[in-house]
């Protein structure tokens, strides 16, 4: 057998190892999204939001019996990413971890919040009919399965009854067998998990949180709008209202389908005009996108939940956004991506980082939950 000519190549690791990786490669996996799975793009349109610049703020907080600032905030935490806005304006924004202005970060689950957010837009285009619809009624190849009696709705509040692990350090868990299908750019395979899993509660009665749910909304979105999901969010906010970069939606297989619930590329600031989009009521150019009230039932709790058992600290859930005990709307995703939104104090706060996750958190000795909880609380008491 022949060897090939050496030529220089970029190295990127394995899509299965996405969710293992060690502290050491997560900066590079989560700025080389587009190199290690399939995506497609959702474009900016001609005129860019602008934002103003204020005068900076320079938050400290306190943990461990210490007064912190800013730069350790963003040493401890493994901060990336860091943009503050009150309103329009710019009060602070950082990079780090070679993250820069125009690289897109990974969004992990954020991106959930920003594809159900679409499902408002469908529901009022009038492409989806009512939020209690089943899920076969849009997508029939699953009728069937334990997703029959699943509505729309269960699917934004993580209730849909089927029996799902999102254990990410089990190998053979549902998320990572998920994992591992977008990794190998298997066509139809997310879909055939999906068939796979079985019913264990009855649909809206217990939360579970389920990165595959998300993956049938988006499917489900796609079938009912008759679109590419990229090419709704480019249609419904991206052009419209003025994102900087063309961002993307990573794909379950080359030319597939969209995955709507983990792993799409954007960067920091806009991330942060999305949360500009729904400061400001989910309208543009004063047309509404959202139907009216949409804001406040997605960030009402259709969960209550104990802050200990998740990694934001969150007390409720919405339409797959969590609630921060202050009531806030956040999108969290795997590993510290925050984007937090307070409608009431018109603040908005991204925050793109490389939490360590086991068995390397177990060396590292940081809370980063409370050290995010401190700074977030330090940043609205600066403004």
């Amino acid at each position: 057998m022949t060897s090939p000519i050496a030529q220089p190549r970029l190295h990127v690791p394995r899509g299965e190892e996405f969710l293992l990786l060690s502290p050491t490669w997560q900066a590079y996996a989560y700025r080389n999204v587009h190199r290690m799975f399939s995506t497609r793009a959702i474009k900016r349109g001609e005129r860019v939001f602008p934002f103003r610049r204020g005068l900076e703020i320079a938050p400290e907080y306190e943990t461990g019996g210490k007064r912190r600032g800013l730069e350790h905030y963003i040493e401890r935490a493994n901060v990336a990413g860091l943009l503050v806005l009150q309103g329009d304006t710019i009060r602070l924004e950082r990079y780090a971890l070679g993250l820069e202005e125009n690289v897109r970060w990974s969004s992990m689950s954020m991106i959930k919040s920003l594809t159900a957010t679409l499902v408002g837009a469908a529901l009022k285009d009038g492409a989806i009919a009512n939020l209690d619809d089943t899920v076969s009624k849009y997508l029939p190849v699953l009728r069937g399965s334990a997703y029959d009696n699943v509505s729309i709705r269960h699917l934004m509040t993580m209730s849909s009854g089927v029996a799902w692990n999102e254990d990410y350090t089990d190998r053979h868990s549902h998320v990572n067998r998920y994992s591992k299908s977008l990794g190998d750019k298997v066509s139809g395979g997310v879909l055939a998990l999906m068939r796979s899993v079985v019913g264990q509660h009855a649909p809206g009665s217990h939360f579970n949180y389920n990165t595959g749910d998300t993956y049938v909304l988006g499917a489900l979105l796609s079938a009912a709008t008759g679109q590419a999901l990229a090419d709704y969010m480019s249609r419904k906010v991206w052009a419209p209202f003025g994102m900087e970069f063309d961002a993307f939606y990573t794909l379950e297989s080359e030319g597939g389908q969209e995955i709507g619930g983990s792993r799409a590329g954007m960067t920091l600031r806009d991330f942060g005009r999305f949360g500009v989009f729904l400061l400001q009521g989910g309208q543009i150019d004063d047309t509404p996108v959202l139907p009216a009230g949409w804001l406040d039932e997605a960030a009402s709790r259709a969960f209550t939940l104990d802050p200990a058992t998740n990694s934001y600290g969150a007390n409720g859930y919405g339409y797959s956004w969590w609630i921060d005990p202050d009531g806030a709307m956040v999108a969290v995703g795997f590993a510290g991506q925050t984007l937090y939104i307070n409608r009431r104090a018109g603040i908005v706060i991204v925050t793109l980082s490389c939490h360590p996750q086991p068995p390397f958190a177990a060396s590292y000795g940081i809370d980063v939950k409370a050290e995010r909880a401190a700074f977030k609380d330090a940043v609205l008491a600066s403004i």
